[in-house]
């Protein structure tokens, strides 16, 4: 067996663990579930962490659950929330707890005939032979009041002022995620429970159950909640969270925002989203320490984990993205972008419309980045002449000889002119 809690713990990704965990691991092949979400059809990376946590576990020999909450998804879990949830309806969770699956499937074994593989399960699926008053009575009499009272999570929200208290319904959120952790430890020997900081609670209360209804042990571990430097909020952009789902948050956005990490963050993130070995990833940061402006770090933080969610071709595409405005590149880079990736590149640049009957007619570029445009390009032809006379001027990467050169460029995904005019000022023709 392979020291999980080692692993884990020079990776940064240990903030509270139960007394002898780690010697509980090491003992046999163990069985261990972390929670999911399933309130949308994609993750986001901010479930990354729970993920490579159960990655790790299945590294080290051990069997991972991936717990879908379809009902407590119908239900709302209070912790680090100001107000309840949306309720889903069954058929929306089944839908979402499906696309789930599948991007597990890139970070986790489901398939194979180990005795690790990976299993996927939804708490809908036993929490729905429940009645209320069987529930009441089997579970929630081994709970008291006041423990449930003394929880982090509901002291907080009960105590702040943008709160408008707490309805019972979420009151009674950690009986049932406790209650999915005895399901698990009597169902499938399942000992350990992961999560984020937040869940400590919700996840104690499970070990408390199992202690006073299964009458074992259960172990409990959780990994910080990932900050940024800044103060800003992990995983979020202006456009929202960076999913998973490459129509939510495309290939190229995904590379970008790991690019733009800060130094501090980029050291910190490497060793939590990446697989790198130890000794990689302390060369790693010792060049880059070196050398910080080459930004070495967020170039391989990306890179692994564009790779590890997308594909390498998905990469490929992202960097020839990149280096188009910020590296030198080819027309052939350009054609090769997908329309979406080319606007997104291109995205806040100004952008003119012309016929196709107007293109045809231009007289020759001069023409075309002057008064077709209405002076987005140039203001006037005699500056264009000038700027395009001084070597300055491309049009798909393809630096303009003369100011009477004909337009004869192939148009990108056969509707679109890239205009660039000294390193820097870019312009799209759109052409309809």
């Amino acid at each position: 067996m392979k020291d999980f809690v080692a692993e884990l713990q020079w990776r940064g990704m240990i903030q509270d663990i139960m007394p002898d965990t780690a010697e509980h691991l090491m003992e046999s092949m163990r069985a261990a579930y972390v929670g999911i979400d399933p309130t949308a059809d994609s993750l986001h990376i901010g479930h990354l962490v729970g993920v490579m946590m159960l990655k790790h576990f299945q590294e080290c020999g051990h069997k991972p659950y991936a717990l879908i909450g379809g009902a407590t998804g119908m239900i709302g879990d209070p912790s680090g929330k100001s107000a309840e949830r949306n309720l889903l309806d069954e058929k929306t969770l089944r839908h979402n707890q499906e696309s789930i699956k599948e991007q597990l499937s890139r970070f986790l074994d489901f398939d194979s005939d180990a005795p690790n593989a990976a299993k996927l399960v939804n708490n809908y699926d036993w929490m729905k032979e429940f009645s209320f008053l069987g529930f009441i009575r089997d579970v929630g009499k081994h709970i008291t009041v006041n423990y449930m009272m003394a929880k982090d999570s509901v002291k907080k929200r009960l105590s702040s002022e943008a709160s408008e208290g707490m309805s019972f319904t979420e009151f009674t959120y950690q009986l049932v995620q406790g209650y999915d952790f005895l399901h698990l430890y009597k169902e499938a020997d399942c000992t350990l429970q992961m999560g984020g900081s937040d869940q400590w609670g919700n996840i104690t209360t499970g070990t408390e159950l199992i202690r006073r209804i299964g009458g074992g042990k259960a172990y409990a571990l959780t990994c910080p909640l990932i900050t940024k430097a800044d103060g800003t909020k992990f995983g979020k952009t202006e456009g929202g969270n960076i999913w998973l789902d490459a129509e939510r948050t495309s290939p190229y956005q995904f590379y970008q925002y790991w690019l733009n990490t800060s130094d501090e963050d980029a050291e910190k993130y490497i060793k939590i989203f990446t697989f790198l070995e130890k000794e990689e990833i302390e060369s790693l940061i010792a060049t880059h320490r070196e050398a910080p402006h080459a930004r070495a770090l967020q170039k391989r933080l990306a890179e692994e984990i564009t790779v590890m969610v997308h594909s390498k071709e998905d990469l490929e595409m992202a960097q020839k993205a990149s280096s188009i405005l910020f590296g030198k590149s080819t027309t052939e880079d350009l054609a090769s972008l997908d329309e979406k990736t080319l606007l997104q590149v291109f995205d806040g640049v100004p952008q003119a419309e012309i016929s196709k009957d107007q293109l045809a007619g231009a007289e020759n570029v001069t023409d075309l980045l002057s008064e077709l445009t209405g002076g987005m390009v140039f203001s006037s032809k005699g500056e264009a002449r000038r700027m395009i006379k001084g070597g300055g001027v491309s049009i798909n990467k393809q630096k303009l000889g003369s100011a009477e050169d004909k337009v004869t460029h192939e148009l990108l995904q056969d509707k679109y002119l890239l205009a660039q005019k000294g390193k820097k000022n870019y312009y799209l023709i759109k052409v309809v």
